[in-house]
């Protein structure tokens, strides 16, 4: 039995709304998972205008998603770790900001584990009268329109619809979409041509390794990274190594030692990214946005998944796809730093460069085969 307060108010007048702001404080992938819901909205009549509010770490993704018409990006002070200060006028000039945009609701999009009241208490405050979001707990009168939380097992993409359709929006496919500018496609092709002697892939397929995420105790070890380079490499594929800047450390131990290996470090920006990833025959990363713009643009993925979370929330739907990963029983830790010897990513190489190259081999065939015709890798 739910709730008295749930869903208490009046029905959502979504054909007076013309301005919504979309709520994701989260990362990268977090805002590519909103896709569907930000289509649901556009699609729900008259096809209100939707501003996407993400961190700055989204925001860039954010512009590439088809159904968003602007970005108010904002670092808030309830996503703060480690006891960091965050002065009171930041969330004071945050609610400035929300009141000269004009909306006339928010729709507050979070995972399991986050609450919607921060936000939706500063919307208020800025006089956004239409307040909607999800939450196992009652929080007053921040939200108009309190929906309870679904199974906490639920993929972040359904739960984001759930929400939605509780309110009377009618449901869409979960499919991601991202969209590729024409000069971040123009940019990869470049990066992709470097070596190759060619117009970006050369004769042989090409691999993406992405060797960072948002925190420790979700990365795969770069030793073993290295070691995948080397392996997919000596079968015949071209190896790329792109990240952050502060991921550089992460890029050069990744594929210093790899002959012909291309690295990245902090030259790719998020649309050049989703570019290279779009024109790759197959990415290798951990459980990361590379991940989920590789589903949203349909290109192979292995996926090396730390027991962080639960593999059903997150795990790519939609395009070939390798969820690799070790059960603990410690697993969903939410941790940001493993206390222990991260075996949930005890993954050998060997099997992380097979599935790579069976992953090409369904896409287009053999065409990694070394010149004496054995596969190294396998």
């Amino acid at each position: 039995m739910e709730h008295p307060a749930a869903l208490a108010g009046p029905p959502v007048p979504w054909r007076r709304l013309a301005r919504v702001l979309v709520i994701r404080p989260d990362n990268l992938g977090d805002v590519v998972m909103a896709g569907p819901a930000l289509r649901a909205l556009r699609r729900a009549p008259p096809a209100p205008g939707s501003i996407c509010w993400p961190p700055p770490a989204g925001a860039a993704v954010a512009g590439l998603l088809p159904e968003v018409d602007g970005v108010l990006t904002a670092s808030v002070s309830w996503q703060k770790t480690g006891g960091e200060d965050v002065p009171v006028t930041d969330d004071l000039d945050l609610v400035e900001r929300i009141g000269w945009g004009g909306y006339e609701a928010a729709v507050i999009l979070t995972s399991f584990s986050q609450a919607p009241w921060p936000a939706a208490y500063l919307c208020r405050l800025a006089g956004v009268p239409v307040r909607v979001g999800m939450s196992k707990e009652f929080g007053g009168v921040g939200l108009t329109h309190w929906v309870p939380s679904p199974p906490d097992e639920t993929h972040q993409v359904d739960r984001a619809l759930h929400l939605l359709e509780r309110v009377g929006v009618p449901p869409v496919e979960g499919r991601l979409h991202v969209r590729v500018p024409a000069e971040a496609a123009r940019t990869a092709r470049r990066l992709l041509g470097a070596g190759s002697g060619g117009d970006g892939r050369g004769r042989r397929p090409c691999v993406l390794i992405l060797p960072g995420a948002s925190c420790s105790a979700r990365r795969y070890p770069a030793d073993r990274f290295a070691r995948v380079a080397g392996l997919l490499t000596a079968a015949g594929l071209r190896v790329l190594v792109a990240g952050t800047a502060r991921e550089a450390p992460l890029v050069e131990a990744t594929g210093a030692g790899v002959p012909g290996a291309v690295l990245l470090p902090g030259r790719v920006d998020v649309p050049v990214l989703a570019a290279l990833i779009d024109a790759v025959d197959v990415v290798v990363c951990n459980n990361s946005g590379g991940a989920h713009l590789a589903g949203a643009l349909g290109t192979p993925v292995v996926v090396l998944f730390a027991g962080t979370e639960q593999v059903e929330q997150y795990r790519p739907r939609f395009g070939p796809a390798s969820i690799l990963t070790v059960p603990t029983a410690c697993s969903p830790c939410r941790q940001f730093a493993c206390p222990f010897a991260l075996d949930c990513l005890d993954i050998p190489p060997e099997q992380v460069a097979a599935e790579a190259l069976r992953l090409a081999d369904e896409r287009g065939g053999p065409w990694w085969r070394t010149p004496a015709g054995t596969r190294d890798a396998r």
